[in-house]
């Protein structure tokens, strides 16, 4: 039996390394020639034998659940590379004579640098590049090819969290530049009466493309997983038939495509072993592969998706799985639009705490953390998302603040990029010196590479004392994570109770607009003559007793914020 060895994903088997076949669903086969293409593409950057793009494609095509087919990983190499065999570069790509440290910082960098790769994938093909990124990427695996000192490393390290930052910063700009500002908007989870295609992954392209395509045929169109987040921008608001979100996180999808009844299009990562059940209904792109599946080739720039639409023609309504709807849209330039009302809230007490948790979902059982995680917030905290891992919380009725939802989801994993500029708009507007003095925490979820990216760019950032989790990466070497744990101050996830202990979160009585006019008669003896001075005279009405003092000081035409002035200084607070 052919062996492999791989440890870039957190799910990697009893978190040590994937010997046998990958917990992804990769084989050994493919796992070894993924390694190969990325010796190969290592020679191709010192001899010059490849492009920009294939290097950046090559890389993003070995992200985890990305591409399954060896055939597609074997055209990577011959297009590459052809200097030495495939069973020679395999050899090369070995991970078993490295030192245990040099190997655990080359492959942090690396996975790193297939993160950043996928980033520059997605604005290339909306034509934004950036010259600088593309020497980083080929001189960076050059580096990769020779053991150099740990000092060296750690110098890189931040060098590509630099790097990430500035590819976040691209995609961004050609998202937006493209597709417009994301917008507070609401998401529908219900299907429709007509057939439909569903579009998973995160090529915004690839959807503009089938949009336009699928215009007047009959048929709707909906997102799964990280595709959500398109509905948020105006671009796509103007095609009647985009008709919502359908499903939740990538690992769901087995279950979510049987249900779906129609064709599927997976733009880029996710895709996980396909069943039989919708296997003649699954179409791949872009860096997607997965052998036996039709794959949509870009002609000319452009891809040709009538076989698609015409499938779709012929299939039943999806099933439907939820009712309701998600609110999203809430990137750097919506949440700014807001930063008054925000700034406001949190001066007044309002808003005591925010909470990224961004990041990546998965299948493991101890990611129910973070639902619980969310749910055991108190009622003054906002939760600030970009990635899948929001579909762990973004369906709970957790309320709003001051008509602010408190879950607040940015968009896709690499929009973690606004959570970034939202938290340095809010440095400046609190006049503070450092971004690790606002009242943020950070509680991370990752599984693939394109979180290690992200968190090489937060590092870079100087942000401190993140939670990462449900487990630190299989790829972290003892010294490595020590260094982490001694220069950022990164720790790993334990019990909801003991992490909220850990962040200094603690249960704490409502704010005073959000407490009934009973529970604040109840506070002090002297409270029903504070309330009388504000403006009230019904308290001793039942009904009255019920209201909130938000609601009593709106039917009353009274300001909340003024009459909790007044109680905060009548208890000396």
């Amino acid at each position: 039996m052919e062996e492999m060895f791989c440890f870039q994903c957190q799910e990697t088997m009893n978190e040590t390394a994937c010997t046998v076949q990958g917990m992804c669903g990769k084989s050994a086969a493919c796992a070894n020639l993924q390694d190969a293409l990325i010796r190969a593409s290592q020679y191709a950057a010192l001899y010059d034998t490849a492009s920009d793009e294939q290097l950046m494609n090559n890389l993003f095509m070995t992200i985890t659940n990305a591409n399954f087919s060896t055939a597609d990983i074997r055209r990577a190499i011959e297009k590459t590379y052809t200097g030495k065999s495939v069973e020679e570069l395999t050899r090369e790509g070995c991970l078993k004579n490295r030192k245990e440290t040099v190997r655990s910082l080359q492959e942090l960098i690396l996975y790193g640098l297939k993160g950043l790769c996928a980033y520059l994938s997605h604005a290339a093909v909306l034509g934004f590049r950036k010259a600088e990124l593309s020497s980083f990427v080929r001189s960076t695996l050059v580096y990769l090819l020779e053991d150099h000192e740990q000092k060296e490393y750690l110098t890189l390290l931040d060098k590509t969290g630099e790097m990430g930052v500035q590819a976040m910063a691209l995609l961004d700009e050609a998202n937006t530049a493209t597709y417009g500002q994301p917008e507070i908007t609401t998401v529908s989870l219900e299907t429709g009466s007509r057939p439909g295609i569903l579009v998973s992954g995160h090529d915004l392209h690839d959807l503009k493309e089938l949009l336009e395509q699928s215009r007047s045929q009959g048929i709707d169109i909906y997102t799964h997983g990280e595709m959500l987040p398109a509905h948020s921008y105006p671009e796509f608001k103007k095609y009647e038939h985009f008709k919502g979100n359908y499903g939740n996180a990538w690992w769901r999808q087995n279950e979510e495509f049987e249900a779906f009844n129609g064709p599927i299009l997976m733009t880029t990562n996710c895709i996980i072993p396909v069943k039989d059940s919708y296997r003649q209904r699954i179409f791949t792109t872009g860096v997607v592969g997965y052998d036996g599946l039709e794959h949509i080739e870009a002609v000319n720039g452009r891809k040709d998706f009538r076989c698609i639409i015409e499938l779709a023609k012929h299939c039943p309504a999806p099933q439907q799985l939820e009712t309701g709807s998600v609110t999203g849209g809430f990137a750097h330039a919506q949440v700014m639009a807001l930063q008054d009302q925000i700034v406001e809230a949190v001066k007044n007490g309002d808003i005591r705490q925010f909470i990224v948790m961004a990041g990546c979902d998965g299948r493991h059982a101890s990611r129910s953390y973070y639902t619980d995680f969310a749910r055991a917030l108190p009622k003054d905290t906002v939760i600030l998302t970009a990635g899948c891992a929001k579909y762990r919380y973004l369906k709970l009725d957790l309320g709003m603040i001051n008509g602010i939802p408190r879950v607040l989801d940015a968009g896709q994993c690499n929009d973690s990029y606004s959570l970034v500029l939202i938290a340095e708009a809010l440095k400046e507007a609190f006049g503070l010196q450092d971004i690790n003095e606002l009242p943020i925490l950070y509680n991370i979820a990752w599984y693939e590479q394109k979180a290690v990216i992200v968190l090489l760019a937060l590092l870079h950032l100087g942000v401190k004392n993140i939670h990462l989790g449900p487990t630190l990466p299989a790829f972290l070497s003892p010294e490595v994570v020590q260094w982490l744990k001694e220069s950022y101050g990164i720790k790993t996830i334990q019990e909801v109770e003991k992490d909220m202990e850990n962040f200094g979160i603690t249960k704490r009585e409502p704010s005073y607009g959000d407490m009934t006019m009973a529970e604040l008669l109840k506070l002090d003896e002297g409270m029903e003559d504070v309330l009388h001075e504000a403006g009230f005279h019904c308290l001793g009405c039942p009904s009255a007793q019920l209201e909130s003092l938000r609601d009593a000081c709106e039917l009353h035409a009274l300001n909340v914020d003024e009459v909790c002035a007044a109680i905060r200084e009548y208890r000396h607070e």
